[in-house]
């Protein structure tokens, strides 16, 4: 059984801050993968799923103004114009906001399932 990592605080709260976003414009099936023992990419990794384009952009646009509010630095953006997976990476914590379908196809938790899968109140 792999050992919980420690993770730095400052990613367990933009992870905290980051559901709480997606939550408030009814982002569909968040997955939080703690993959630092896995990679030096990031600490976490944030799947989740919206509706349709116009959703998948609105969850996407919330997160980055929360966060800002929160005072982060601005992330890197992939993705946006197209809206079917629209990559946010704020080093730490890597958001990925995907339509239904490509969330099926790309499967993101396979490929990362040496990751540790963390609920709400690991990030609390």
């Amino acid at each position: 059984m792999a050992e919980t990592p420690l993770v730095k605080s400052s990613a367990k709260e933009m992870a905290r801050i980051a559901i709480e976003a997606i939550k408030d414009k009814k982002g569909e099936d968040i997955r939080v993968i703690d993959i630092s023992h896995v990679t030096v990419i990031a600490d976490y990794f944030i799947i989740v799923s919206g509706n349709n384009a116009n959703q998948v952009q609105t969850i996407v646009d919330n997160v980055r103004e929360q966060l800002s509010k929160a005072g982060y630095e601005e992330p890197k953006v992939e993705g946006y114009q197209a809206a079917s997976w629209i990559l946010l990476d704020y080093k730490d914590v890597v958001v990925h906001v995907f339509s239904k379908e490509d969330r099926l196809f790309y499967d993101l938790e396979r490929i990362w399932r040496d990751g540790i899968t963390v609920d709400e109140e690991m990030l609390q």
